[in-house]
């Protein structure tokens, strides 16, 4: 319950139309301790009550824009090779940028960072793996005093473009069901969203790591 001592908080949204950062979007707008969701997108969302959405242009974020000014920062961006067409441009998504909304919401006075990341990011994994752990200790280094990471399996949605290693273990997946081991188990974007934003509105300082078997 929201009380005088404990104000809705304004959360900056930045990915918010992938599927874990459209099911943020939802609960976050749905949620009574939430004041409102300023979104960065590169294309318009629909209006909504409680939602402040500016379209922008990531490659060039302005460093004194008000957008900055919240209590928190969930950021659900990521991409994948294809896509990205090099490891230079996908760790410009997955690493430069989420570390660069972190460091330019903390100068603004943020307090709070909830980051979507990746089961098994470690410095001793593949690129992509230890791409996801350098976001991590981006942030970390940042000094926020509340900072929640979420390490999910594979996503359990349906996307509008098809990413097919990822298609091919949700297929195992929803067939072996819980054959498969609790940790490497799919999860649907609302759990993922619920970690992320209640990592946010948590009222406990230091570093909360949410692995996939506890989403």
């Amino acid at each position: 319950m929201t009380t005088a001592t404990t104000p809705p908080i304004r959360i900056l949204l930045i990915g918010a139309t992938g599927a874990a950062g459209q099911a943020v979007l939802r609960q976050a707008l749905a949620e009574p301790r939430v004041a409102r969701v300023i979104a960065l997108t590169r294309y318009a969302l629909p209006p909504q009550e409680k939602l402040e959405n500016h379209v922008t242009d990531f490659s060039s974020l302005p460093s004194d824009a008000p957008w900055w000014h919240v209590d928190a920062v969930i950021c659900t961006l990521g991409t994948t090779m294809r896509v990205a067409g090099s490891k230079a441009a996908f760790a410009a998504v997955d690493r430069d940028l989420p570390v660069l909304v972190a460091r330019l919401a903390r100068s603004a006075g943020a307090t709070r960072y909830a980051l979507n990341s990746s089961l098994g990011a470690g410095p001793g994994g593949n690129f992509y793996l230890r791409t996801k752990a350098e976001a991590e200790a981006g942030i970390r280094a940042l000094g926020y005093p509340n900072y929640t990471i979420v390490r999910p399996s594979l996503i359990d949605t349906d996307r509008a473009a098809v990413r097919l290693g990822e298609l091919i273990g949700l297929t195992v997946g929803r067939a072996l069901g819980a054959l498969i081991p609790r940790r490497y188990r799919a999860v649907t974007p609302d759990a993922i969203a619920h970690a992320l934003l209640e990592g946010v509105l948590r009222n406990q300082d230091g570093e909360h790591i949410i692995e996939s078997e506890l989403l």
